[in-house]
C-alpha cells in the first residue's frame, strides 16, 4: 500500500518549484463571510449535487480520508470545514460510542443540515467556528481532517498550522481536496469540463452562481506536491499523498511533531 503514496523529500526547501509562470495562491481571495453565505445558500442541495458530479465516488474518497486518519476505537478527531457532516459521521463510526468527534464549519446553513441529517451518534458534536482560530486547546485530538475545504481558507499554511495545533504529538492531519490531474493535457481537460458542468448542475438546483465559484476556486490553487510542501512548512512530518478519482482528488496525510516514531 505504501507505494501508492508519494512522499515528499524531507531535505531542502518544502514543496517543489513551479514550472508555470504564475505562483500558487497562498489562500482564498474571497472574503470568509461571502464564502459562508454562499454555502448557506447551497446547503440544501450540496450533498445531492456532490454525489451527482462525482458519480457517487465521493463516498469512497471520504473512506480513504478516514483510513488515513488511523483512528482507533475510543479515539478523538476534529473535522474542520465539515459542511453537512458526512466525513464527521464517518470518523465517528470509526471511533465508536466511546470516542469523540467534533465537526466545525463557518456556515450556519451547512451545520443546520448536519444536525438535521446526521445519525443519532452520541460521540458527535457540531459547532460554528473559524478554521484559522479553532476554539480548542492544544493537542486535544488524535487526528484532524479537512475535506474539500482547504480551497476556501484565507491562508492555507495557517490552516494546516491550526489543524496541527489541536492534534496531539504523533497524531495525524488529513486533507482531502480537489487537485488538477496529470498529465497537463488531462488537467486542462478536467478543469475545463468541471468549469462548464458545475454551473449547469448548480443551475438545475437554483444555485448557478455558487457553482461557478467551485471550479474557479481551483484557479491558482497549489498542486498536490505544493500542498504537501505547505503541510511541511506548517511543521507536519512524514507528509505523503495519493491521488484518487482519476487523479482529480488527492488525500494528504502528515504527522504532528513530537513523536520520534512518526511514519
Amino acid at each position: 500500500m505504501m507505494r501508492r503514496w508519494r512522499v515528499l523529500r524531507e531535505r531542502g526547501r518544502p514543496g517543489v518549484r513551479r514550472t508555470r509562470d504564475e505562483p500558487a495562491r497562498g489562500g482564498n481571495q474571497v472574503p470568509p463571510n461571502e464564502v459562508a453565505g454562499m454555502f448557506d445558500r447551497i446547503a440544501p442541495v450540496y450533498d445531492r449535487l456532490n454525489t451527482l458530479m462525482t458519480g457517487g465516488a465521493d463516498g469512497r474518497w471520504r473512506r480513504a480520508a478516514v483510513a488515513a486518519a488511523a483512528l482507533r476505537p475510543g479515539g478523538s478527531a476534529i473535522d474542520v470545514a465539515c459542511g453537512t457532516g458526512k466525513l464527521t459521521v464517518a470518523l465517528a463510526e470509526r471511533v465508536g460510542p466511546f470516542g469523540r468527534v467534533v465537526g466545525v464549519d463557518l456556515s450556519a446553513g451547512m451545520l443546520e443540515r448536519a444536525w438535521l441529517t446526521r445519525p443519532d451518534l452520541v460521540q458527535v458534536a457540531f459547532i460554528e467556528g473559524d478554521a484559522l482560530a479553532l476554539p480548542f486547546e492544544d493537542g486535544g485530538f488524535d487526528a484532524a481532517t479537512i475535506a474539500f475545504g482547504l480551497r476556501n481558507l484565507a491562508d492555507f499554511e495557517s490552516g494546516f498550522r491550526e489543524l496541527a495545533r489541536v492534534v496531539r504529538p504523533g497524531g495525524r492531519v488529513v486533507c482531502l481536496e480537489l487537485t488538477l490531474p496529470r498529465p497537463r493535457w488531462w488537467g486542462r481537460l478536467f478543469h475545463g469540463t468541471f468549469r462548464r458542468i458545475a454551473p449547469v448542475l448548480g443551475g438545475l438546483a437554483g444555485a448557478r452562481d455558487a457553482y461557478r465559484y467551485l471550479p474557479v476556486s481551483l484557479d491558482g490553487f497549489p498542486d498536490a506536491d505544493e500542498v504537501a510542501g505547505t503541510m511541511r512548512a506548517a511543521g507536519l512530518l512524514g507528509v505523503r499523498y495519493r491521488r484518487l478519482g482519476l487523479g482529480s482528488v488527492a488525500v494528504h496525510v502528515g504527522v504532528v511533531a513530537g513523536d520520534p516514531a512518526h511514519e
